[in-house]
């Protein structure tokens, strides 16, 4: 059954290779359907991979390849909220680690230019409750590129 609200995500030509790495690193992520182009188009020929169907963490997300025209850019992302440094620091390094790059305060981007935060949850939280707490805690977090945990807690405490 279709959902009635997916991601639609515009690759260049490798929508499933990025589908299989996202259902690779993340749980409750699995590629449900790849579909071939029934003719040609302008960025590809009949029977090359068109959509790719996949959910990452739940989310249900369609791969277009609809070629090069659009780029991604940060005016997009996954926001992954994670439950201690052990799990930060495995999805930051499945990102980072195979092709991607750094950014600042949690940020990155994957080999196909997805760009995801990585975000502890006391981080969320310590921004939620306002005051010296988040204050604190926003300025431990600005000069990070992947969150330090344990520094974010330090933060909170004063």
């Amino acid at each position: 059954m279709t959902p009635k609200n997916t991601i639609c995500l515009w690759f260049d030509k490798n929508a499933q290779e990025a589908a299989r790495f996202y259902a690779a690193t993340f749980p409750d992520s699995k590629v449900t359907a790849v579909h071939k182009a029934p003719s040609d188009y302008p960025s590809g020929k009949a029977g090359d991979v068109l959509t790719v169907e996949f959910t990452v963490l739940g989310i249900p997300c369609l791969g277009l390849n609809g070629g090069s025209a659009f780029k991604h850019s940060e005016a997009f992302s996954f926001q992954i909220a994670t439950d201690n440094q052990d799990e930060t620091d495995r999805y930051w390094n499945a990102i980072v680690g195979n092709g991607g790059k750094e950014s600042q305060c949690g940020w990155c981007k994957d080999r196909w230019g997805i760009s995801w935060q990585i975000t502890p949850r006391v981080l969320i939280e310590a921004l939620a409750i306002g005051g010296g707490e988040a204050k604190r805690a926003f300025e431990a977090m600005m000069p990070m590129k992947k969150i330090d945990v344990a520094a974010i807690k330090a933060a909170r405490r004063g």
